[in-house]
Formats: structure tokens, C-alpha cells, sequence
């Protein structure tokens, strides 16, 4: 295979054929460098890179035995997690030169699985809004999105077939969505997240990257431990729920065209596909996600806080103050709400198996600022898990699509159904 053709591997596809050794990991992480090499001074997506390590482990893994469903795998790796063999900064200049011991626990469960860690990837400041470098490859004038910002456009730009992300609010699924890559988020509590640095413990989650249903299987299943992620079968025609939220009118024409096209496919070759009703206050989600985020972040940086308030940009200063003001026993009140909501939701799904749902407002905004998590708040304070799929173009040739959202614990049918849907809307 050429470069172009090994570049253009989906995950899945690659590791059938590095595992049959029809293919070298070492071939597969040169071509990867050399997109990098090409492309990274427009795209920016990395933060630290070590191609003689990322060389040096590809041979090994050539001449052993397989590892694991990553087999000699590229795999970026936002610069929120720990790593022993790459500075992590966090996205910030707090930690410029530190070098972690150890490897986070997502990390480590890849390398594992046979994975080839390839570089860091640059997140947001501590995984907020203040961006950092990348832009979106589509067209390097608009916004990756962010905080997985690196993530989301390397595998876009073919630099690399996975990447690890983390979504506290939106940091998964909505640049998935500005990049045009399939975005995976987890249920809540399915990752161990030891070595991930901390913002909400009430609503972190890892989750990852990849240019198909199937690549973010595999990645699952390995994050995981439930390798129903990556075997699932066909999935038996799903009833889905077509659920625009009450914040609908802020989705723009692309999002509104791309919606009524997936509305009609899949209502002529869904078992259903009707629209679900709107439970009431399901509006104040979006506020009690802000609400708790804010009290948590602040206290989850509380170092950064304490001791480099200087060298943290203003909007994170903002919401440090706004955190600390608020009380613990206002706290606790919204952690029984949303114990009380993530318990009343699941009856959204006694008649659906997934709901569809917007992922952005629109198109990725042209400029730097990452945009606006407002489609994936409720869904992260809930923890459902959820998968971004694209499938259209709107505005400027840039990426759009929907994301589709799952019954808690049931990610494996998540990715099923989400497979099934993503055939027939990019036929």
C-alpha cells in the first residue's frame, strides 16, 4: 500500500490487517508521520510529538506477538492525561516541562491493547474554553471546537486513525462535529480515569475519535473492558426517537436541513421513528450542568488557583471566582436533582432504543473560540453516553451531523444502532 491508501485505513480496517501481519505498524506510523509532517504547521494538532519512540515501539510490536483489539495502532492522546513518555501541560503554561511518572489508566489500558502512542494532542486551558493552537482542517480559518480540539483534527486529517478525548460538557462530540469525525462518549463511570486531570467528578468522561462507528468500538471496548463495543452484530431494525430538545431554535438552516434529511431516511427504514416528547423541565438541565461544573472546576484546580492565578486567562479566572462563591449546600442540592433526573430518564427509552438529537448549533464558527456546548450539556450532566456521527456539509463545504444518545449502560447497542444509522445516511 501507498501512503494515501494507508492513510485512509479506518481503525478497524488497519488492525484486521496488522494482526494477519499483512501489514507493518512501522509502515503505518511512518505514513502518519509524514502527513504530520505535511500538515501540522497549518493544523497544529499536537502538543508533543516523539517520532523515534512512536518508530522504535512499532518495530517491536512487528517482531512480537499481538497485543490486543489495538495492535499496532496509532493513537493521539489529548494533553489532559498523564504520560510517562511525553510532557503534559494540560493545555497550560502552568505546566510547561513536567513529566509525569506514569502513565493515566486510559493510557495505559491502549498501550496494553498494542496500541503506538504517537504524541499529545493539544487540548483547551485544563480542558476549558481558552483554546489553543489547532484549527479545524476542513478550513483552517474556523475552530476545531474544543477542549479535544488536537484530537478531533488529527484523525480528520488523517494524521493519525484514533485519539483520546475527555467531555465534561461538550469536549467530545461538539469538535467531532466541526472536524467531521465519529465522536464517542461513553456512559458516565465506564472509564477509569486515574492520571486524567480533574475538572467534575460528577460529569468527566473519556472517550475517543475515529473516522467510523467501528473505530470507536474498538477503542471502547478497550476503555472499557466490554468487548460487546467491538463485536457487536447487525443491529435488528431500532426505534428511534427523534428528539430536538427545547433549545432547538438555536439550531441553525445546517443543522435544521441535516436533521430533516436523517428524519427522512431513517423514518422509511426504522422499526420507528417518531418524535419524543419533551419532558418537563427538561430545559433546566442546561443550567444545573453550568451550576455543577462551575462549583467543581473550581474546586478541582484548586492548586492552579491558589498558588498561578496569574497565569491563567481571564475567562478560567472568571469561573474559578464564580465557583468559589457558590455554597456546598447548593451543591448538594443539585447533585440530588441530578441523581433525581439521571433516574427519571430513562424513561425516554421504554419506546426508543436511541434518541436522535443536534450536536452543535451549526457549522464550526470561523476564528479560534471553540463554540457552543449548548446540544451536549444535558446529555453530559445526565451521562448518557452518546456518539456523534457525520454524514452532510453545510455552509463552506465544513462538516455537519447529529449525534445519537443511549440508554445508560447500554453503550453497546448505542454503537450498534449508531453503525446501522450511519450506513443508510451515508449512502
Amino acid at each position: 500500500m501507498n501512503t494515501e491508501q494507508l492513510l485512509t485505513l479506518d481503525a478497524w480496517q488497519a488492525v484486521i490487517l496488522l494482526t494477519r501481519r499483512e501489514l507493518k505498524s512501522e509502515d503505518l506510523v511512518r505514513a502518519c508521520l509524514e502527513r504530520i509532517t505535511e500538515r501540522e504547521s497549518e493544523i497544529h494538532a499536537f502538543a508533543h510529538l516523539d517520532p523515534d519512540a512512536a518508530l522504535a515501539t512499532a518495530r517491536a510490536l512487528d517482531a512480537g506477538p499481538v497485543r490486543g483489539l489495538l495492535h499496532g495502532l496509532p493513537l493521539g492522546v489529548k494533553d489532559l492525561f498523564d504520560t510517562s513518555e511525553f510532557d503534559t501541560t494540560y493545555g497550560s503554561s502552568v505546566y510547561a516541562g513536567y513529566r509525569p511518572r506514569t502513565d493515566a489508566s486510559p493510557v495505559a489500558l491502549c498501550r496494553e491493547a498494542g496500541a503506538v502512542v504517537l504524541g499529545k494532542t493539544v487540548s483547551t486551558e485544563f480542558a476549558y474554553f481558552t483554546p489553543g493552537p489547532t484549527r479545524n482542517p476542513h478550513n483552517t480559518a474556523h475552530t476545531p471546537g474544543g477542549s479535544s480540539s488536537g484530537s478531533a483534527a488529527a484523525v480528520a486529517d488523517h494524521m493519525l486513525p484514533l485519539a483520546l478525548g475527555t467531555q465534561t460538557a461538550g469536549s467530545i462530540i461538539r469538535p467531532a462535529a466541526y472536524c467531521g469525525v465519529v465522536g464517542f462518549k461513553p456512559s458516565l463511570g465506564r472509564v477509569a480515569s486515574g492520571g486524567v486531570k480533574s475538572l467534575s467528578q460528577t460529569m468527566d468522561i473519556v472517550g475517543g475519535f475515529g473516522r467510523s462507528v467501528r473505530d470507536v468500538g474498538l477503542l471502547g471496548a478497550v476503555l472499557t473492558g466490554d468487548k460487546r463495543l467491538s463485536g457487536w452484530s447487525e443491529a435488528a431494525l431500532p426505534r428511534i426517537g427523534l428528539f430536538q430538545t427545547p433549545s432547538w431554535p438555536q439550531a441553525d438552516a445546517d443543522v435544521q436541513h441535516a436533521w430533516e434529511q436523517a428524519a427522512r431516511i431513517l423514518s422509511a427504514q426504522a422499526k420507528d421513528c417518531e418524535d419524543v416528547v419533551t419532558p418537563d423541565n427538561f430545559a433546566d438541565l442546561i443550567q444545573l450542568q453550568k451550576n455543577v461544573m462551575t462549583f467543581e472546576v473550581a474546586r478541582a484546580l484548586s492548586h492552579e488557583r491558589i498558588h498561578h492565578r496569574d497565569r491563567l486567562s481571564a475567562p478560567l479566572n472568571n469561573l474559578l471566582e464564580d465557583g468559589m462563591a457558590m455554597t456546598g449546600a447548593r451543591h448538594a442540592e443539585q447533585l440530588s436533582q441530578v441523581a433525581d433526573w439521571r433516574q427519571s430518564i430513562d424513561a425516554l427509552f421504554e419506546n426508543h432504543d436511541v434518541l436522535l438529537t443536534p450536536s452543535t448549533t451549526g457549522i464550526a464558527p470561523e476564528g479560534t473560540a471553540t463554540g457552543d456546548p449548548l446540544f451536549c450539556r444535558s446529555w453530559s450532566i445526565l451521562g448518557l453516553p452518546s456518539v456523534h456521527l457525520p454524514f452532510t456539509t453545510g455552509q463552506k463545504g465544513l462538516p455537519v451531523g447529529l449525534q445519537l444518545v443511549g440508554r445508560f449502560g447500554q453503550d453497546h447497542h448505542l454503537l450498534a444502532v449508531a453503525q446501522w444509522v450511519h450506513e443508510r445516511l451515508t449512502r
